[in-house]
């Protein structure tokens, strides 16, 4: 990459400045207006002896710096890079000058500097959390499993949690299972939750089901002897000779690495090697409302069946969590991930997905304090 003297010269100045340690990586994250009062975050990591530079929210290519040595553009996750070389060089050329620009108010007025940051850095580009109940008052497109559930199905799945249906091994432990028992289970379950898509034919066994709506990658599952207690026992423990390792036995209906529905059947804690405990396990809010009707009509089968986070469906239901807002930069796959557990952030939107509502719904938003730059003392 041409014109490589400001990048050394700008990376030398930014060492006047503190960074924050993450395990052995020196990270800086800068925030700056340019002339027009566009904003940009620009985030620089060094290791060992090499500087990366990426703009988190623009399109410019990241860098690769060995001060001194060479500058290289960077690909995007393994994607190729569609920027002409001139055209980055020009790029950094800007970024680079307005960072400067910055990295010397900052050095003239630390506090007030960062103030400005806070104040005008745009929201959009930002991660903080709002109340579910008041997106879900305010947003009439809003997803909303609990009206997808219904008023009866959610009391009663509510009634359920509060009374600790699903926190007491005694009331959902399995004493015995086969195969055939299991896929009963699938049955009940296909039937319960089928939409008109899922073409569920209610005459078929639930072998035959399982064999059609399941992900396909059984590990021998099919092949044992379905009514014989023993076989299933060997093949959960691992010891049944028609066990393979690398499937997905339990992904009862397909979806994606975080949208699938899985039935699973598991020995109790503690190393226990008798009985079972059989688990729903669907979080994702477009399965949320699939997974409990197929627990309350396992429930009313007479079968003993727990399901995963219970309290925290609960929660979900009532519009009692807190939605994650993310950067209009990010995906939202698997970002409510990226918030602590305490805040409660199972589903995530971007703050353009709150339209005409954000008057309303700015005053009850956390925001996440942005990074304090200042020079190092």
């Amino acid at each position: 990459m041409k014109q490589t003297t400001p990048i050394y010269a700008f990376l030398k100045n930014l060492s006047r400045f503190e960074y924050r340690l993450s395990v052995l990586d020196h990270v800086w994250d800068i925030y700056f207006p340019d002339r027009q009062k566009c904003w940009s975050h620009l985030q620089v990591v060094k290791y060992r002896e090499t500087f990366y530079l990426a703009h988190i929210d623009g399109e410019t290519p990241g860098l690769e710096v060995v001060p001194e040595k060479s500058v290289t553009l960077l690909s995007d996750f393994g994607r190729p890079v569609y920027v002409d070389e001139e055209t980055a060089t020009e790029q950094w050329s800007i970024l680079l000058k307005n960072a400067e620009v910055w990295l010397k108010k900052v050095e003239k007025d630390w506090i007030r500097a960062n103030k400005q940051v806070e104040d005008d850095y745009p929201l959009a580009r930002r991660y903080g959390i709002v109340p579910h109940s008041l997106v879900r008052a305010s947003l009439n497109e809003f997803w909303r499993f609990d009206e997808e559930l219904g008023k009866r199905r959610c009391r009663k799945f509510i009634r359920l949690v509060e009374d600790g249906a699903f926190f007491h091994d005694r009331r959902f432990k399995v004493e015995t299972l086969t195969a055939a028992d299991y896929f009963e289970y699938c049955r009940i379950a296909y039937i319960a939750a089928k939409r008109k898509k899922d073409n569920v034919d209610e005459s078929m066994t639930g072998r035959a089901m399982y064999e059609r709506h399941a992900d396909g990658r059984h590990e021998g599952l099919l092949d044992i002897d379905e009514n014989s207690a023993q076989e299933f026992a060997d093949w959960i423990d691992g010891t049944h000779p028609k066990r393979i390792g690398g499937g997905h036995p339990w992904e009862i209906k397909r979806g994606g690495n975080t949208t699938h529905i899985n039935l699973s059947v598991r020995r109790p804690p503690y190393g226990a090697k008798e009985g079972y405990i059989v688990e729903l396990c669907g979080e994702s809010f477009t399965r949320l409302a699939e997974t409990v009707k197929m627990a309350l009509a396992l429930i009313d089968a007479g079968k003993p069946i727990t399901i995963a986070d219970p309290e925290g469906i609960r929660t979900r239901l009532l519009g009692q969590d807190n939605i994650g807002i993310v950067p209009e930069q990010n995906s939202l796959h698997r970002a409510n991930q990226r918030f602590p557990k305490h805040q409660n952030v199972y589903d995530v939107l971007d703050y353009r997905s709150l339209g005409r509502y954000k008057r309303r719904l700015n005053p009850f938003i956390t925001w996440e304090p942005l990074p304090i730059l200042r020079p190092r003392s």
